[in-house]
C-alpha cells in the first residue's frame, strides 16, 4: 500500500458513494477477487449491504457526488490502477450475470409468490435442483408455497434459489440468520461449491466462526453507523478477523476500538466456591406436540451458572424454556401432572416483537425502573448494550438489533432467581455478540443468578456456557434433552452427532470449524476429541 494509499484510508476521504447530504458515506470498497470466497464484516450500519449494491454494477457509485453523479467512464477513471478498475471493467464490458440473495429473508415472500420445486426448477441452470435440495433439507417443503415457509425455510429456499442459477457474480447478505449450526454448515458448503475460477462470490456473515469456515479472504468494514463506513484490503481470514478483534490495522498504525473484543471463555469460579452456591433441580418430564415428542431428562444446576442448550432447530428447546417458565405444562404421568419446582423467572423469547406504542425510555421505566436506576446494572448491561443510547427513540421505529438489546435489558432487568433467554444474538452483528456475551456472563455471576440460553452461534455459546445441555434424536418427530453436563464433554457430543471438528486459535481464542476431512479434522475425529479447548 502507498502512502497515499494510507493516508486516504486513515484520513477516509476517498469518498465511493454518498445516500444525501449529512448523510452515509461510503469512503472505500471491497475488492473481489475472482475465484475465491471474500468475506466482509463488520458493526450493523457500516455500509456491508451498501457495497454489495455498488459491486453488483446496478447502483453506480456517485464518488460523493450528490447533484451532479459522475457517469460510469468517470467512475473506472477513478479507479484507475487498481483491482477495482478491472472489476468494474469486467463487470459492465462483459455484462456479468450478478445473483444476489437479500439480507432480510422474510421480504421474499413480497416478491417471490409460487410453488418452491417449481421455482427452483424454473430458476435451475445448474442441474442441481434434487442434490441442493437434500443438501439444505428443503425436500419435505417443494410442495410448499413461499409465503407459507418460516424463517429458517426461507433462508435455505433462499440460498438454494440462488445456487440453482448460473452467476457470474454471487451477493450472499447474511447466510446463517434462522440457522441452525448444521444448517449454518450446510450452507457455507453450499456456497463454496458455487466457486470457479472465473466468478466472485462475496459474503456477508456475523456468525465469526461461519465466516471463518467458508471465507479465503475477509475484508473489514469500521467507522461510525450510520454516518460513514471504511473497507480494508482484503486479509487472510486469520488476520482479518484478528484486526476486526484487536481493533487495530497494523500496516497503518489505525486504532479504531478503544479497547479490544475478547472471545476466551471467562473460568467459572474454583469446586470450593461452587459447592457453596445453592443447586437446584428439575425432574424427568415428557412434553408432547401433535407428531413432536421430546423427552427431559431430570437435571440440576447451580447459581452464577449459564447452561447452554445444544440443537438442530425442532429439538425442543424453546419448548423447554417455555416449560421452565411456566407457560408449558409437561405431560401428565399416570393421570398425576408432573410438578416443576417453582421458580422466580424472567424470559426472553425467540421471537422479539414491537408490542408497546411507546419509547424506550417509557418502557423501561414502567417495567425496570429500579433496575436502569442501579449502579451495577447500568455497568454491567445498561451501557454495554448501549440501550442509553436509544432511550429516546420509538420502539416501532428501532432496528432489529436495537430490538434485540433492550429485550435482552429488560430481561436480565426483571428481578429473578432464572434468566431464560431464547438466542440472543439474532440481529446483533459480530461485534454486538461478543458484547451481550460478556454483559449476560458479567450480569450472571455478579448476581449469582442461574440463566439458561438457546444460543446457535459457536463463539458466543463457547464465551456464554458453563454447563450444557445437549439435545439428541431427530428433529420435529422425537428428541432428548440430556442433563446439564461439562462444557467439554457436551460439546464433543454435540459435535460428534454434526460430524465436525473444532479446534482454538491461540490468538484470539475463536473456535475454528476445521475443514472436513482436513488433517486437523482427522486427527481430532481419530483421537474422540471433537471440541479441542486449546490448539
Amino acid at each position: 500500500m502507498s502512502d497515499q494509499e494510507r493516508r486516504s484510508v486513515a484520513s477516509g476521504n476517498d469518498t465511493i458513494h454518498r445516500f444525501g447530504p449529512n448523510s452515509f458515506k461510503l469512503q472505500s470498497l471491497p475488492v473481489p477477487r475472482a475465484g475465491q470466497v471474500l468475506g466482509l464484516v463488520g458493526n450493523n450500519g457500516i455500509g456491508k449491504s451498501t457495497s454489495l449494491k455498488l459491486l453488483s454494477g446496478k447502483v453506480k457509485p456517485n464518488l460523493g457526488r450528490i447533484n451532479n453523479p459522475p457517469d460510469w467512464q468517470e467512475v473506472l477513471e477513478h479507479f484507475k490502477g487498481t483491482e477495482l478498475q478491472s472489476y468494474f471493467t469486467h463487470v459492465l464490458e462483459n455484462n456479468l450475470k450478478v445473483i444476489f440473495k437479500p439480507q432480510f429473508v422474510k421480504r421474499i415472500p413480497k416478491h417471490i409468490q409460487g410453488n418452491v420445486g417449481e421455482l427452483l426448477s424454473w430458476r435451475h441452470t445448474r442441474d442441481m435442483k434434487q442434490e441442493l435440495a437434500a443438501e439444505l433439507d428443503l425436500i419435505q417443503i417443494m410442495d410448499r408455497d413461499v409465503e407459507d415457509l418460516s424463517g429458517g425455510e426461507l433462508q435455505r429456499f433462499a440460498i438454494a434459489f440462488c445456487a440453482v442459477r448460473n452467476g457470474d457474480i454471487y451477493f450472499f447478505d447474511e447466510l446463517s440468520s434462522y440457522l441452525d449450526v448444521k444448517q449454518r454448515l450446510k450452507a457455507a458448503q453450499v456456497v463454496r461449491s458455487l466457486v470457479r475460477p472465473d466468478n466472485y462470490v462475496i459474503v456477508v456473515e456475523h456468525d465469526l466462526s461461519v465466516l471463518d469456515y467458508l471465507s479465503d479472504f475477509i475484508c473489514y468494514l469500521y467507522g461510525k453507523p450510520s454516518h460513514y463506513g471504511v473497507v480494508t484490503l482484503p486479509f487472510s481470514v486469520r488476520e482479518g478477523i484478528n484486526i476486526f478483534l484487536t481493533g487495530s490495522l497494523p500496516i497503518i498504525n489505525l486504532m479504531f476500538t478503544d479497547e479490544p473484543l475478547n472471545v476466551a471463555e471467562t473460568p467459572l469460579e474454583s469446586d470450593e466456591e461452587i459447592e457453596t452456591y445453592a443447586g437446584h433441580k428439575y425432574p424427568t418430564m415428557t412434553k408432547t406436540h401433535g407428531n413432536f415428542r421430546l423427552k427431559i431428562v431430570e437435571g440440576g444446576f447451580t447459581d452464577s451458572q449459564i447452561i447452554v442448550m445444544l440443537g438442530e432447530n425442532g429439538t425442543g428447546k424453546s419448548t423447554f424454556l417455555q416449560m421452565l417458565a411456566g407457560l408449558l405444562k409437561p405431560d401428565s404421568v399416570e393421570g398425576s401432572d408432573v410438578e416443576i419446582p417453582k421458580f422466580n423467572v424472567s424470559y426472553k423469547p425467540q421471537k422479539v416483537d414491537n408490542i408497546y406504542n411507546c419509547t424506550v425510555r417509557m418502557m423501561l421505566n414502567c417495567h425496570i425502573r429500579d433496575s436502569i436506576r442501579n449502579p451495577h446494572f447500568v455497568n454491567d448491561v445498561f451501557k454495554p448494550l448501549l440501550t442509553e443510547n436509544i432511550l429516546n427513540k420509538e420502539l416501532v421505529n428501532l432496528s432489529g438489533g436495537e430490538l434485540q438489546n433492550v429485550a435482552l435489558t429488560l430481561c436480565l432487568g426483571k428481578p429473578a432467581d432464572i434468566y431464560l433467554i431464547d438466542e440472543p444474538s439474532a440481529y446483533l452483528d459480530s461485534e454486538q455478540r461478543i458484547v451481550a456475551s460478556k454483559a449476560i456472563k458479567r450480569f450472571i455471576r455478579h448476581m449469582k443468578k442461574t440463566a439458561f440460553v438457546v444460543e446457535h452461534d459457536f463463539m458466543m455459546a463457547a464465551k456464554l456456557a458453563d454447563r450444557v445441555i445437549v439435545y439428541e434424536g431427530q428433529p420435529s418427530v422425537d428428541c432428548v434433552a440430556n442433563p446439564p453436563q461439562s462444557v467439554l464433554t457436551g460439546m464433543n457430543l454435540f459435535l460428534f452427532h454434526l460430524d465436525i471438528t473444532l479446534r482454538r486459535d491461540p490468538t484470539n481464542f475463536l473456535p475454528r470449524i476445521n475443514k472436513h476431512g482436513s488433517i486437523e479434522d482427522q486427527e481430532q475425529k481419530s483421537s474422540g476429541s471433537y471440541y479441542y479447548l486449546d490448539d
